[in-house]
């Protein structure tokens, strides 16, 4: 062979080429898949991110939903809550009228304004409305009982603890609405 016969080679085809042009097209070949690999692996990455962008976005859209849905939930158990905060006068003149009515012995106005008054607080009660049960005697607890004012204990039991309830509170759902008014033994 030739130094010119050494030069050719049959590639795949079967057609002579020179190992020069060969030993070229080789080296381009893996530059190619050299900016291929690049290429994907950069693509790979992109891929990652917008795939962990999507998955954050999801999560804080989930979040949103379930935020707006205990928002909405808390919403209508307050909802009517400026109506009974009005109507928490209007019940106190009940208790205070029965207890006038009481006194007068007339048993047929204290049966019709006690039918009143215990069907608007049934229908209150429905909506949530439940009065705070404070009686004289327990202890005095500033996170339920609002103090009004101070007086002497008339027993020594009596100290620091409610002595007489001047106005009754209310929740509405698990809010107290109106903090009951109490006197409280020094």
């Amino acid at each position: 062979m030739s130094k010119k016969d050494k030069n050719q080679v049959k590639d795949q085809e079967g057609d002579v080429v020179t190992q020069e042009a060969s030993s070229k097209e080789t080296i381009e070949t893996k530059g190619n898949e050299d900016e291929k690999q690049d290429e994907i692996t950069l693509l790979n990455e992109q891929v990652a991110t917008e795939k962990d962008r999507y998955l954050r976005l999801f999560a804080d859209f989930e979040n949103y939903k379930k935020r707006t849905g205990r928002e909405r939930i808390e919403l209508f158990k307050t909802a009517s809550q400026e109506v009974m905060v009005a109507l928490l006068p209007i019940l106190d003149d009940f208790d205070r009228a029965l207890a006038e009515i009481k006194k007068s012995e007339d048993d047929d106005h204290f049966t019709g304004v006690n039918l009143i008054n215990t069907k608007l607080r049934e229908t209150l009660k429905l909506k949530g409305l439940e009065p705070i049960d404070t009686k004289q005697g327990e202890t005095f607890d500033a996170e339920i009982h609002e103090a009004i004012t101070q007086i002497p204990a008339p027993d020594k039991k009596l100290k620091g603890k409610i002595i007489d309830v001047v106005e009754r509170g209310y929740t509405l759902g698990d809010k107290i609405i109106r903090f009951p008014k109490v006197v409280i033994g020094q």
